[in-house]
């Protein structure tokens, strides 16, 4: 059999990307499609525990030992960058502890680390952004604790919608939270947040950036696009705004 043609020279070099995820994430198809072509995503999974979406939860899978094992069960594979995929889990005790989450992946062997807060915060910055909008799957107390976060990062909320899920986001369709996401803008805010790694969002970004002539972020784009940055790769995917941000 004659083995010079294009089919046998792949494939194609891989580069990896390591990703932390709570428990109960279901949306591993969607974060694939951030990815280019020649990005492998890696996952590892924090320790399951026995609560509903809350800020006891959110505690409980950001605690660093969790982090640090999760990022060593990835090392083998030799991600180039790992991130904690979580949005909750990454602002619940501030700016503070979110250094601290990445201090702890690092500590543990990672080259380069990111928390989706993180690169929430790195969105802000770059963008100059003073006011948000800010839509969660979560109840009002995890919501207000994400407020906080925002403020500490000298961001005001000036519009917030929350839908008091206490598990099962991964669920939400499309229309829903397409109605939160415009209900919940203000002629007043720069950019709306979207929260929750497990809350899909990937194909009603553009159609409403369009619709609202503002910036729409969301928890998987941050955190998939501020790795890519960091690997020096184009950004894939929808989002006018984030571009060139990471």
């Amino acid at each position: 059999m004659e083995l010079n043609i294009p089919e046998f020279e792949g494939p194609i070099a891989q580069r990896g990307i390591g990703i932390i995820a709570p428990f109960d994430l279901a949306l591993e198809r969607e974060l694939w499609r951030w990815a280019p072509l020649e990005v492998s995503l890696h996952l590892a999974r924090t320790p399951y525990e026995p609560v509903p979406v809350s800020l006891e939860m959110a505690e409980l899978v950001s605690e660093r030992r969790h982090l640090m094992a999760a990022t060593r069960d990835v090392l083998h594979v030799e991600p180039e960058v790992v991130a904690y995929l979580c949005t909750s889990g990454s602002f619940i005790k501030g700016l503070e502890y979110e250094r601290t989450l990445c201090d702890a992946i690092c500590e543990a062997g990672a080259l380069h680390a990111v928390t989706t807060s993180g690169a929430l915060v790195e969105a802000i910055e770059h963008l100059e952004l003073s006011r948000l909008s800010v839509i969660t799957p979560y109840d009002a107390p995890l919501t207000e604790r994400l407020h906080a976060f925002l403020n500490e990062a000298g961001t005001e909320v000036v519009r917030s919608d929350h839908l008091g899920l206490g598990g099962g986001i991964w669920k939400v369709n499309y229309r829903t939270i397409a109605e939160r996401i415009i209900a919940a803008d203000d002629p007043r805010s720069e950019a709306i947040f979207v929260s929750c790694t497990n809350l899909p969002t990937y194909d009603i970004i553009a159609p409403i950036e369009q619709e609202l002539g503002k910036p729409v972020l969301t928890a998987n784009q941050l955190t998939i696009w501020a790795c890519l940055g960091r690997m020096k790769l184009p950004m894939t995917g929808p989002g006018k705004w984030l571009r060139n941000v990471f």
